[in-house]
């Protein structure tokens, strides 16, 4: 398997390789680029004090893909529950896409800035089923929280799924309410500590940007191109909530749904 990957990122380089090469012999302007192409370019620096090999760049590669594949689909998963267990949510975020990019084919990455409401039912997804449950962190001194004395370099495991839950800081905490976040300072920087879905402080999480794509621009497109609705004989009700506990919390049982084309008025 590992040598396998290996294959695969290997061609993965020198096709980027190839289409930097074709790029600076014919001086063509490069339109847009992804994080190979930067790491490639920065490959190719001379300032650099320490030199990135094609090693290094594979290995950032398989990190970020592995890292981020299971929280974003676990995510993902839970975003469609709360959709199809909240109606009128899914009603409102397709009315703001189709009307955002009514006429367009496809949604690109640059056109989600459009979509507030959107964003709002992500973060309100990231309350209630944060990609990671548990944050492991060490006590740098000695200090004492409710009476409790934590020792020096003790273990210490924030529980984020229990923060976004807790009624002292959210009103109606089992409530699905994108809304909640409509006129609220609170966002994904770790500022305020009863929302930290990516961490707080300096092991913040570095793929927050990167995760947030994976998930905005599918779930867009999703939305814009298809109606959705649970099997026949189903209701929002019956939906099972149940969780598989890890440090990814996915769903116990499978979710199904049915998807009918949408096709928007394509103009001009």
């Amino acid at each position: 398997m590992r040598r396998k990957l290996g294959s695969i990122l290997d061609v993965m380089l020198n096709e980027h390789k190839h289409k930097l090469a074709r790029e600076k012999r014919d001086n063509e302007e490069l339109v847009s680029e992804n994080i190979v192409d930067v790491l490639l370019r920065k490959q190719q620096s001379e300032d650099l004090d320490v030199p990135i090999t094609d090693d290094n760049i594979k290995a950032i590669i398989f990190d970020m893909f592995t890292a981020g594949s299971e929280t974003s689909s676990t995510t993902f998963n839970w975003l469609m529950t709360e959709l199809m267990r909240n109606p009128q949510v899914t009603a409102k975020a397709q009315a703001e896409i189709r009307e955002a990019f009514k006429g367009k084919k496809t949604i690109e990455e640059s056109d989600i800035q459009k979509l507030k409401y959107l964003k709002l039912v992500i973060k309100e997804n990231l309350r209630v089923h944060p990609a990671v449950t548990i944050l492991p962190r060490a006590c740098r001194e000695e200090c004492e929280v409710d009476g409790y004395t934590i020792p020096y370099k003790a273990k210490v495991a924030v529980n984020i799924w229990a923060l976004g839950r807790d009624p002292q800081y959210w009103e109606e905490p089992e409530t699905f309410k994108p809304e909640r976040f409509e006129n609220s300072s609170l966002n994904f920087l770790g500022n305020n500590y009863e929302y930290i879905p990516f961490g707080a402080g300096s092991r913040f999480c570095p793929g927050m940007k990167f995760g947030l794509a994976n998930i905005e621009v599918p779930l867009a497109q999703l939305l814009y191109h298809f109606d959705w609705k649970l099997p026949h004989g189903m209701n929002s009700d019956d939906l099972d909530m149940s969780e598989m506990p890890g440090v990814s919390v996915q769903r116990k049982n499978k979710l199904y749904v049915i998807a009918t084309p949408y096709n928007p008025p394509i103009e001009g």
